[in-house]
């Protein structure tokens, strides 16, 4: 398998654009440094030949007087043709001379070194400029080559140009311009390489986040990344573990509750087979002919409608909590009357007494608190003993506490952390009842919807249910 990346990796995508960006930043200080140093080696070539050509022309003025010769095209003729390295041409233009020839827009020179009329170099154009006043130089790179033209007077209607070769200029630029592009091409091949490194070290943290997310998605529900530094990948880090952290404590809260759900399905499977059973048997003893026996089973019959009746109000109840459709209207509760008329209710021939101090008054659901202090003291009657004492402690400004306490044995401490779980019954140290197991469930969950709490207490004999005042549904 090939070591190198695809092209849609992230470590190639990398290289790529750190190879790109390298290569137009370099060719761009390239080209912007070969422009500036074309233009200043230009500037000194053309700077030096007209200082050049500028002594010439101030000598050549000088030699016209000292040669003695009636014509001045032959002194400066004279002068220049010991200009060696230095190609001329003369144009003369004075009343005692026929003016110049012009050839294709071209003067052709009246005097000058060998083979200087080309095509180009000394336009018609250019030489009026000159003869109206100044010196004008222009590039006339035509016919025999690169070269720079400089024309100028040396008196009046005599013309002097100068002819300089650039191509060895132009060479050196060329030269320089490949230079550069060759520094340019070494530069990306190691902002190339510099891209691979710096892709590979990208990509390893990321293949580092796609792992621990691949581990995450097979279950490992623990896997976390290292954070380190304060950059993007560490934030990138980060995110992932909070995420991580999230996911896995609604994952196992599903798994709880999913584990919950299948506990109490096979719960209520096993106590409705109960009362079933018992009510199959007894509708089988309707026909005998005893009437004794129709009696008892008429009773027995009697009995496990309710029971069964109990239990499924209690699993419809506990279906309302599972699916957040309860119905809670609040309004304000005396909690002194309210235990007293549940006492009346759910344990009226057991010996209880009420103790109440402070304001015992609460908002919240009247009919759910009454289910809270009923399941309580059915609790109590049921598998603690007489006598059963309900204190009601209203002295605290923002809260009311109700503790129900029987005489009894007390919750078996390895019971208690489960007591409140559903269809959770006591153990030897409590006889066998015929309740459903879901009163306590029912009482602490009425419990949390009024904000509240429910606990066992200390002593294992008491449970202590504490109720805001305010009451709020949650």
């Amino acid at each position: 398998m090939s070591r190198w990346p695809s092209f849609r990796g992230l470590r190639a995508r990398i290289a790529v654009t750190v190879v790109l960006v390298t290569l137009l930043a370099t060719g761009a200080v390239a080209f912007t440094a070969y422009q500036l140093e074309q233009s200043a080696t230009l500037a000194r070539f053309s700077a030096a030949a007209e200082a050049g050509f500028d002594s010439d022309r101030s000598q050549a003025g000088n030699h016209i007087p000292l040669t003695g010769r009636r014509s001045n095209t032959l002194a400066v003729t004279d002068f220049m043709r010991g200009r060696l390295g230095v190609e001329w041409a003369v144009l003369d233009f004075t009343a005692d001379q026929a003016p110049p020839r012009v050839i294709g827009g071209d003067y052709v020179p009246t005097a000058g070194s060998a083979g200087v009329f080309v095509a180009g170099q000394l336009p018609v154009a250019q030489v009026q400029s000159v003869l109206d006043g100044g010196r004008v130089s222009f590039d006339s790179s035509t016919g025999v080559g690169p070269r720079l033209t400089i024309i100028g007077e040396v008196d009046q209607g005599l013309v002097l140009a100068e002819f300089y070769n650039t191509r060895k200029l132009r060479d050196e630029l060329t030269t320089l311009q490949l230079q550069l592009a060759g520094i340019a091409g070494v530069v990306a091949l190691f902002g190339a390489l510099a891209g691979m490194v710096a892709g590979k070290r990208i990509q390893k943290p990321v293949r580092a986040v796609a792992a621990a997310a691949r581990s995450f998605g097979d279950g490992a529900l623990g896997t976390r990344l290292p954070v380190q530094g304060k950059d993007e990948i560490a934030d990138l880090a980060g995110s992932f573990n909070r995420m991580a952290q999230r996911l896995g404590t609604s994952i196992e809260e599903l798994q709880a509750k999913d584990k919950q759900q299948r506990r109490f399905v096979a719960d209520v499977a096993h106590d409705l087979r109960t009362p079933l059973a018992s009510m199959l048997a007894a509708t089988e003893s309707l026909d005998n002919v005893d009437p004794a026996v129709r009696t008892r089973a008429g009773a027995l019959l009697s009995v496990q409608a309710r029971r069964l009746a109990r239990l499924v109000e209690d699993l419809l109840e506990m279906s309302r909590f599972d699916a957040g459709a309860v119905d809670f209207r609040a309004e304000r509760v005396d909690l002194e009357a309210l235990v007293s008329d549940a006492i009346g209710l759910s344990a009226p021939d057991a010996e209880t007494r009420v103790e109440a101090s402070g304001e015992t008054s609460v908002s919240g659901d009247p009919r759910r608190l009454h289910t809270i202090v009923r399941n309580l003291l059915t609790n109590a009657v049921t598998h603690g003993a007489a006598p059963v004492t309900v204190a009601i402690d209203g002295t605290a400004r923002r809260f009311v506490i109700v503790r129900v306490t029987d005489s009894g044995p007390g919750v078996p401490p390895a019971l208690r952390p489960i007591v409140f779980d559903r269809f959770v019954r006591g153990d030897q140290a409590r006889r066998e009842t015929e309740g459903s197991g879901l009163g306590l469930a029912i009482a602490y969950e009425n419990a949390l919807l009024h904000r509240g709490t429910l606990a066992v207490g200390e002593d294992g004999a008491s449970f202590v249910l504490t109720l805001p005042r305010g009451g709020q549904i949650r």
